[in-house]
């Protein structure tokens, strides 16, 4: 005799995994936003700059705004806030957020207190719109992955500036004991020795480029020894 399953099971099952357990919601899929702050002078000058990706890592959008004279720290909070704010207007539902300050990254993880008078109602503010995203996180990454943000805040000081900076050490932000340069985009001329074999040019020196720069080649024959 064939068995069968009661009516009332089959509805009860409908719309479950295996064994009966509730299915697995579908996870929405990440924007991705890096964000960058800086000031010249520390105070001085400040801005910031973000970049934020769709879920395929299309550009969606670039956003920066100098926003006067304050510190490093307070830069990065605005512009995570941006970024923030941007997903909120946008109905984001899940956002991955990177930054090559450890200081934000840590406190927005509960990691560090926030002991600053001037951070402590940013970062309240900042918490509070994250946790309106279903979905939030945010990581720290080298500030060689987050160039495309950091050149945005510079040219937002450039433009309120109208001439591009000069280079010195007081145009730095100062994390984990190094300097980082707030001026990438102003990039000196240098050159680098290399060699050409089997159709690739190898570089002699290490060279430290950002994405997208452009390189102009000398060729000049070398006397076989």
């Amino acid at each position: 005799m064939a068995l069968r399953t009661p009516p009332n099971r089959i509805s009860a099952n409908r719309g479950s995994g295996l064994f009966g357990e509730p299915a697995p919601e579908a996870k929405p899929l990440a924007w991705r936003a890096n964000v960058d702050g800086g000031s010249r002078g520390n105070p001085g000058p400040a801005s910031y700059g973000v970049v934020i990706r769709d879920p395929r890592g299309g550009i969606a959008a670039r956003l920066k705004k100098y926003i006067g004279r304050t510190t490093n720290n307070v830069a990065e909070y605005y512009g995570l806030i941006a970024a923030l704010d941007f997903a909120q207007s946008n109905n984001i539902h899940a956002l991955r957020v990177e930054s090559d300050s450890e200081l934000l990254v840590k406190q927005m993880r509960g990691q560090y207190k926030v002991k600053s008078a001037d951070l402590k109602p940013l970062y309240e503010r900042a918490k509070k719109m994250s946790q309106a995203i279903p979905v939030f996180r945010i990581d720290h990454v080298y500030r060689e992955h987050n160039r495309e943000a950091d050149l945005l805040a510079n040219e937002a000081m450039d433009e309120v500036s109208g001439k591009p900076p000069a280079v010195d050490s007081r145009n730095s932000k100062v994390e984990d004991g190094k300097p980082k340069m707030e001026n990438r985009n102003s990039v000196p001329t240098i050159k680098v020795r290399a060699r050409f074999r089997s159709g690739i040019l190898y570089p002699l020196e290490d060279v430290d480029l950002p994405d997208g720069a452009e390189v102009e080649i000398l060729l000049r024959p070398t006397s076989k020894s």
